[in-house]
């Protein structure tokens, strides 16, 4: 069973850093796309970023290209967010999610995403 654990989160002032972490304790990683989401308080959860299972194609929303990089060690069943130059609009719960598959041509859409972890909380301070 796939059972998904968010770390790294944390309060960090803007245009600093922070990398999140996603570990499948459950040691079932599965061969499928992963994905990073947050949700701020009030707003709806969105799209950050996600990652197919070989690592070779990653996807992004606009606002934070360039800025975030996301990653993945199959070994380790671990997915990473590198988030650079944050920003106090970054601050959210972050989410990490296990697609059902690995290929898609919509890697936003909530509605491919069969497992969650709990979240881990980003603030950035102005």
């Amino acid at each position: 069973q796939v059972q998904l654990v968010e770390s790294g989160g944390g309060l960090e002032e803007a245009g600093g850093s922070l990398r999140l972490s996603c570990a499948d304790s459950g040691r079932t990683f599965v061969t499928n796309a992963m994905g990073w989401f947050r949700q701020a308080p009030g707003k709806e959860r969105e799209f950050v970023a996600a990652i197919t299972y070989s690592g070779r194609s990653t996807y992004y929303a606009d606002f934070v290209k360039g800025r975030f990089t996301i990653s993945r060690d199959n070994a380790k069943s671990t997915v990473y967010l590198q988030m650079n130059s944050l920003k106090p609009e970054d601050t959210a719960v972050y989410f990490c999610a296990v697609a059902g598959g690995n290929s898609y041509t919509n890697y936003d859409n909530l509605s491919l995403y069969r497992y969650w972890g709990q979240g881990t909380q980003v603030t950035v301070s102005s």
